[in-house]
């Protein structure tokens, strides 16, 4: 099972290059759900209102199951399959690349095409800063009072980031954690009396 995949750290905007004419202006956004992908999408045409195409193509997913590419009116495979493989060959996913198009008179034909939207990607991504992100899990642990110190050393253990916390005689505790520990965690925790847990996943 994989615990971790690879993203690009912050947006890139406004990259630019320059084919017969044409401009190609490049964006490159880490998104994590269809709220954000299209969120991206809307500011990048509301910004560039009068472009002739606004193509691109995400990936979405720890195995990038959710994908897609649009040609936004380009001939078909011409603009939005060269973005998307871009994304394959640095390896990320949760990224959505756009490129927009302003038509500069020259025809490209569908190789030019192929061609400025997979350089106008490359570009892009060669800014981005990318890193790898660890996938994390939320645990809700209950206990009591006087296990605290207990608790909260195991957590230390495993470096996990306490959420929230309700101490009374008997504690709730929320707390991330990164999924490769889950079951080391659940090991120890199951030995222990009077405490109870489940993921909130």
């Amino acid at each position: 099972m994989t615990f971790e995949y690879k993203t690009i750290e912050k947006p890139i905007e406004n990259t630019l290059l320059k084919e017969k004419g044409s401009k190609f202006i490049g964006f490159a956004f880490p998104v994590t759900n269809e709220k954000e992908l299209k969120a991206a999408l809307e500011k990048v045409r509301e910004e560039h209102p009068k472009a002739t195409h606004h193509c691109y193509a995400f990936r979405m997913g720890l195995n990038a199951e959710n994908y897609r590419a649009n040609d936004d009116g380009e001939p078909s495979g011409s603009a939005g399959l060269p973005i998307y493989n871009q994304l394959l060959a640095h390896e990320i996913t949760n990224v959505l690349v756009i490129s927009v198009r302003y038509y500069g008179g020259t025809k490209l034909g569908v190789s030019g095409l192929v061609k400025a939207y997979k350089e106008s990607a490359k570009i892009t991504l060669e800014e981005a800063n990318i890193i790898t992100r660890e996938l994390e899990t939320e645990i809700e642990i209950q206990f009591n009072f006087n296990q605290q110190n207990t608790i909260f050393t195991l957590l230390s253990k495993f470096e996990a980031k306490v959420v929230n916390f309700d101490a009374n005689e008997n504690c709730i505790l929320t707390a991330s954690l990164k999924l490769a520990q889950k079951e080391s965690i659940s090991e120890k925790l199951s030995e222990m009396q009077y405490v109870s847990f489940e993921f909130n996943d």
